[in-house]
């Protein structure tokens, strides 16, 4: 970050009677102060609830000229769009109407916030969640079918079996826009696509999670150990 943007972000930080006045505790998340810069990026706080793998963190970026939020969902962080101001005025008045809203549903799921796809497709009555285990191959049952949650561009992670401690998982995602599912993996925090379980309707995605998914699981175990 060039000198003279992070001066005049930390001066307008500095006069931010918001920030100052936030509470300790919000919705079973904790304030955090962190003015970290990293790259282009100026993290100025953060709200985490650590045993849930939940946060949002407030910044200032310098590419877009823009404060914005990001979230981070078990090892999935990104831009809320809702978010984007480039005044920081604007920014306050989002954050003051939508942002303890935000961490309640973070914090406790609320289905009246899902799609109308989602629930046409029935994702969330999808018995297929007595089939995924609590855990596998060192992987814990993070998101369940039941409890979708929305992320970017039109996608809903459908569940999701994490490592936390090698920071490595595998998701199914369902993508509204395209009407597909989709899975990924990451590996030690490094993205990795997966086309094996590409489908458009749940029985085809039953066809193969049936074949595919305890295999997929076991082989990134096999990749996690092998480092």
């Amino acid at each position: 970050m060039k000198a003279a943007t992070k001066e005049k972000i930390l001066s307008q930080v500095k006069a931010w009677d918001y920030m100052k006045n936030l509470p300790e505790q919000m919705h079973g998340f904790n304030y955090v102060l962190l003015m970290e810069e990293k790259g282009d990026v100026l993290d100025l706080y953060r709200y985490e609830n650590k045993e849930a793998h939940r946060s949002i963190t407030v910044y200032y970026h310098e590419e877009t000229s823009e404060y914005k939020l990001r979230m981070r969902i078990g090892l999935t962080e990104f831009c809320v769009i809702e978010y984007i101001y480039a005044e920081l005025e604007a920014f306050q008045e989002i954050l003051q109407e939508r942002c303890s809203g935000l961490l309640a549903d973070m914090q406790t799921f609320n289905p009246e916030h899902i799609t109308s796809i989602i629930h046409d497709k029935k994702i969330m009555q999808w018995d297929y969640k007595k089939k995924l285990p609590e855990t596998f191959a060192g992987f814990r049952l993070f998101i369940t079918p039941d409890q979708p949650v929305r992320i970017i561009n039109g996608s809903y992670i459908v569940f999701d079996y994490s490592d936390f401690t090698s920071k490595s998982n595998f998701i199914i995602y369902y993508n509204v826009f395209r009407n597909e599912f989709f899975g990924e993996s990451r590996i030690f925090d490094i993205p990795e696509v997966s086309y094996d379980f590409d489908s458009h309707e749940l029985q085809e995605l039953i066809n193969k999670l049936d074949v595919k998914l305890f295999p997929y699981l076991q082989e990134i175990r096999t990749r996690i150990d092998s480092k």
